[in-house]
């Protein structure tokens, strides 16, 4: 592990550049994990030497062939320089792949790289660059959802949360099918302040679909605004720092991508605990195209319903008309808050499932129908 406190400069030697990675190790990205590389040099940066044996083609699909001899001047790193200024930063990095955002990281003068991969297909490659960077990278093979981050780096990292955001830094080209519950997991670990949030407010820059990171940014009244807005902007400061379209990546998605830049907050604007805002958010946006009294609504027993929903929209202040998308993160603030007085009132209705009752209605209606039916 690379010494605290100590600023080094430090630059990759000669590699194979991805394409001739990808090329050697028979990589292929799997669509069932929603993988796609990410090519274009340009954004990922890195120093990039062609030997004479080698004559790659161009990167950029262009100019001469036999690139021979050549080197090619470090262009400007669009990804990694959103994270901020890395330098002697502990780096965690989720799904690294081939490992072209890794070599752009390493040459940013981390103390250390810390990249956890679930593809075994990919570890050789790596390896490559940790030989390349001895006790700058860290390789586990693992998933990121169930990886425990706590003790990954120094205990010397911690900071108060009231503080400045730590020297840690999570960054990471996600695939599509778990960036959502991705982030989700991590949001909570921030409302709670452990995980990877244990060190601190410890910033993130990820990339997701263009429409996932205009949802995680949009604001009130957007066509986008979404359970994630209000997910991600209670408890954060987000950013969509840069939209990178999809030729950079092979295969090529179907969509852009959109990499965003998230903060903690040292205070979340909502003041109670996540279950019950996720709570509320979700049961709002089910009926995104009908008035916010709808999903509302659902928060409580049939029998209860009208009186309820009545009674926290006029306790919270808010208008039974607007649509959710119209809501602010002050209307959730003031709907989470009476509906947390409710639930304290009726210990029974925080664990209240408007499904459960609906299965339970429907069941005692075919009940109630085929015991007609057996008499006639």
């Amino acid at each position: 592990m690379a010494a605290s406190g100590t600023l080094t400069s430090f630059r990759l030697p000669p590699l194979p550049t991805i394409r001739e990675i990808i090329k050697l190790f028979r990589l292929q990205a799997v669509k069932q994990l929603s993988q796609n590389f990410l090519l274009d040099l340009r954004l990922t940066g890195g120093w990039l030497i062609s030997a004479p044996e080698m004559s790659p083609p161009h990167p950029w699909g262009r100019g001469p062939g036999d690139l021979a001899r050549t080197l090619w001047a470090r262009v400007q790193d669009k990804i990694v320089r959103k994270a901020g200024n890395l330098t002697n930063a502990y780096v965690y990095e989720v799904g690294p792949g081939p490992g072209g955002i890794t070599r752009s990281i390493l040459n940013a003068g981390v103390a250390e790289l810390l990249v956890v991969e679930k593809d075994s297909r990919f570890i050789p490659g790596l390896q490559m660059l940790s030989d390349a960077a001895p006790g700058k990278l860290r390789i586990v093979h693992g998933d990121v959802l169930t990886f425990k981050i706590e003790k990954a780096f120094p205990e010397s990292l911690k900071r108060q949360w009231e503080d400045d955001p730590p020297n840690v830094h999570i960054i990471g080209n996600l695939p599509f099918s778990v960036s959502t519950p991705l982030i989700i997991k991590w949001l909570e670990n921030m409302s709670h302040r452990d995980g990877p949030f244990a060190y601190g407010r410890t910033q993130m820059t990820l990339t997701f679909q263009k429409e996932v990171a205009e949802r995680l940014t949009a604001s009130t009244g957007s066509k986008q605004r979404s359970r994630l807005s209000i997910m991600a902007q209670y408890l954060c400061s987000v950013q969509q720092v840069l939209t990178i379209p999809g030729r950079a990546f092979v295969p090529k998605p179907e969509v852009d991508v959109g990499v965003v830049h998230f903060t903690p907050l040292t205070q979340p604007r909502i003041a109670q605990p996540f279950k019950l805002v996720e709570k509320v958010v979700q049961n709002v946006f089910q009926f995104r195209r009908k008035f916010c009294h709808r999903g509302l609504g659902m928060l409580f027993p049939e029998a209860q319903r009208l009186e309820s929903t009545g009674k926290l929209l006029e306790l919270a202040d808010v208008d039974p008309t607007l649509r959710p998308r119209q809501l602010s993160v002050s209307h959730f603030k003031n709907l989470c808050d009476v509906y947390r007085k409710m639930c304290d009132e009726d210990p029974h209705l925080f664990a209240y499932n408007f499904r459960e009752e609906l299965k339970k209605n429907k069941s005692k209606f075919q009940e109630k129908d085929d015991t007609e039916r057996y008499r006639l």
